[in-house]
């Protein structure tokens, strides 16, 4: 007779139906269907209900239908069972309860997370005596009205002696945590993260009877974990997480003891302190560290360091890039970014299991000295960030080796020279960013013809000269082109309403993310999910704006050239386009007429015109009768009126004018729309600097030339 019944895993490709036959398999003991659609099957219940022999279900993500709490299938008639799990059907508490309770007895594993349990924790969960796992995450559990301290919630779960997992994460508990908590003496695995908690202080005597605890989340719940400084746990944890608890601003001295700790999170936990000496001494095993977003100092010791994913971002890190060796493991991540190290990054080209590397983030730092041409060794990276640094010298030629890239951000350094031809290899790319460097050169071709995938793409503040190769035009996905502050000549092309993603209502990725998952323990089975995202920068009103969300901003920007010729009727098309920039040009014709009043060009603001004296009609004038510029009076537009402006900006800015570095010269903007209201304000006030500015050039100048005269 058949006992076992494996039929997960197909991925909803086709519904199964109702589940009548199931019950002609009696001697049934193990039941695995998850990840099948189940969603007809409004008689799942009532078919386990009567399999005797039952001892484990598995229903993951079925689309179970509710059960009728008055209905025959409701009550369950198998006591076998031992474990169940009814994750992810977004199930309510009404219909899983009834049902449910009449197996409390026996159940040894039981997992409700990711359904719509709701309300406060019912006393049945404390009559499960069996109880070895309980995974409640992903719900609606509150405090009930009546209940003034979050203790109460966990009431119940403290009377199960043989609880070892408790996984209350992602839910609404609020309150405090009381220290009953403690009396949980076989606990394992204490997950609450994702609740609010908020101010509430946890001590040592929380954890006093904690002597088998290897994992310990409280992530995101705002906690305060204050303990004496001379504590010693009573447990080994493997797991630590505790982002977003306040730990600081002394470093939390009682991690030292948790020698065995493979996972180490302690982001944004409010410390301000430098890193102490013992922090790479104990532990052997450590394989992820975060310790992002607060402000730690320190620098790192001349030797290895054996991890496999490392996030030290955003803190006050010095001294020369830290050496890594992996051993037996493969590195797999590194972001170093927003902190202070100095000096060459040539030990990247010495790190052992490079080519298990993913992503690569050591922007923001005082990095200097020429890139070292040894990515050939990376042909798994798929993020690389550089950028804001003092780098020099030309773009190595084996950048083009990383074939698997789709994120390269080279900006704000000193970079010269042509784009080496190797990058068209590089045909996975999605963001593109080599804004503010001194690179040269046309621009290629095959950035058209190759990187087809790229949706963000910045060339702005180069030396690049020559004309915008129309194979631009084949970027289909291309959600923000700025080619802006450079030296571009001759027309823009008529093709860029080839933008599909500017022209049609179409679905966009909101985001450029990478996402890894990666087993870091096969003991425990640990699982790391880590997130890189793209963040593009552009500048708006004088200062340089994040914009992780995309699809929010689909902008043109070729200001600040020495582009001539007319405004392509094309561009019209983009009814999509939020952000457009041509000012600052060599731009001449008319814009009405050829254009219908109804385009999308003339609800932007005339300032995305400005400083073209070829332009004339609506939006930039009412009409085109005062005719074209008078014969040899240059149009005011360029690379010298955008240098000369800043020059005179920096001379007000001197004079009490105070706007940030990059004036007008890449002003970005937006269509009419609810955005130009929010931005109004701002337009203004650059209005009334800008006008300031130039009057004050005017009377300088008006009296430099007197004083010359005399």
């Amino acid at each position: 007779m058949l006992e076992t019944l494996g039929l997960g895993g197909n991925r909803k490709m086709s519904s199964i139906g109702k589940l009548e036959w199931v019950s002609h398999l009696s001697r049934l003991k193990q039941v695995d269907l998850s990840f099948t659609n189940l969603s007809n099957a409004n008689d799942w219940s009532q078919v386990i209900s009567h399999l005797p022999f039952l001892e484990e279900l598995v229903m993951t993500d079925c689309d179970l239908p509710s059960i009728s709490s008055s209905s025959p299938s409701s009550a369950n008639h198998s006591k076998s069972l031992t474990h169940l799990d009814l994750s992810a059907n977004n199930l309510p508490s009404s219909a899983i309860y009834p049902w449910l309770f009449n197996v409390s007895s026996n159940l040894v594993s039981l997992n409700l997370s990711r359904n719509q349990l709701k309300g406060p924790i019912p006393e049945g969960f404390g009559n499960m005596m069996a109880i070895n796992e309980l995974y409640l995450s992903d719900n609606l559990l509150i405090l009930a009205e009546n209940q003034v301290r979050g203790d109460s919630v966990l009431n119940e779960i403290v009377k199960l002696p043989y609880i070892t997992v408790l996984d209350l994460g992602y839910n609404l508990l609020n309150g405090s945590i009381s220290k009953s908590i403690g009396q949980v003496s076989n606990l394992q695995v204490l997950r609450l993260v994702g609740n609010s908690f908020n101010g509430d202080v946890i001590s040592e005597a929380h954890f006093s009877n904690f002597t088998y605890l290897q994992e310990l989340d409280l992530s995101y719940t705002y906690l305060t974990l204050k303990f004496y400084s001379g504590w010693i746990p009573p447990f080994k944890l493997i797991q630590i997480k505790l982002c977003s608890c306040k730990l600081g601003p002394r470093f939390p001295d009682w991690i030292r003891t948790q020698t065995d700790v493979e996972i180490l999170d302690i982001s944004a936990s409010g410390i301000s302190d430098s890193l102490p000496y013992w922090f790479w001494d104990p532990f052997q095993r450590l394989k992820y560290i975060n310790m992002s977003f607060n402000q730690i100092s320190g620098t790192f010791p001349n030797k290895s360091i054996p991890v496999r994913h490392l996030d030290l971002s955003s803190n006050n890190f010095s001294g020369p890039l830290p050496h890594f060796s992996l051993d037996s493991m493969n590195m797999r991540t590194i972001n170093l970014s927003k902190n202070k190290f100095t000096g060459t990054i040539s030990p990247i080209c010495s790190i052992t299991g490079q080519s298990f590397l993913v992503w690569l983030d050591l922007s923001n730092n005082l990095f200097s000295g020429v890139l070292p041409d040894c990515f050939g060794s990376f042909p798994s990276l798929t993020a690389l960030n550089l950028g804001d640094n003092s780098f020099s010298g030309s773009l190595p030629s084996s950048l083009g080796s990383l074939t698997s890239l789709e994120m390269l951000s080279l900006r704000g350094n000193k970079f010269s020279g042509e784009l080496p031809s190797s990058l068209q290899s590089c045909t996975k790319l999605k963001f593109l960013d080599l804004s503010d460097n001194e690179l040269s050169g046309e621009i290629p071709m095959w950035i058209g013809q190759r990187l087809s995938s790229l949706v963000f793409l910045s060339l702005q503040r180069n030396q690049f000269r020559g004309r915008i190769p129309h194979q631009l035009c084949g970027l289909k996905y291309l959600q923000i082109l700025d080619l802006s502050v450079n030296k571009i000549s001759d027309t823009v092309p008529p093709c860029l309403n080839n933008f599909t993603s500017m022209a049609e209502k179409v679905s966009l990725d909101r985001r450029i993310e990478h996402y890894l998952s990666d087993v870091v323990s096969f003991e425990w089975l640990a699982l790391v999910q880590v997130r890189y995202v793209d963040e593009a920068l552009l500048t708006w009103k004088g200062t340089k704006q994040n914009y992780p969300q995309l699809g929010l901003l689909l902008a043109i920007d070729l200001s600040c050239n020495k582009l001539t010729g007319e405004v392509p009727e094309g561009l019209s098309s983009l009814q999509e386009l939020v952000a457009l920039n041509l000012s600052r040009n060599f731009l001449t014709g008319k814009l009405s007429g050829k254009i219908p009043t109804s385009t999308q060009l003339q609800s932007f603001d005339p300032s995305s015109f400005s400083h073209n004296r070829g332009l004339c009609g609506p939006p930039v004038s009412p009409n085109c009768s005062m005719g074209d510029p008078p014969p040899g009076k240059p149009a005011v537009g360029g690379e010298e009126d955008c240098d000369e402006f800043m020059k005179w900006f920096y001379t007000a800015m001197g004079l009490g004018f105070a706007m940030g570095f990059w004036g007008f010269c890449s002003v970005v903007f937006f269509k009419r729309s609810w955005r130009h209201s929010y931005y109004r304000y701002l337009d203004d006030a650059k209005d009334w600097v800008y006008v300031s500015v130039v009057l004050l050039k005017t009377r300088l100048v008006t009296r430099i030339g007197a004083l010359s005269t005399r």
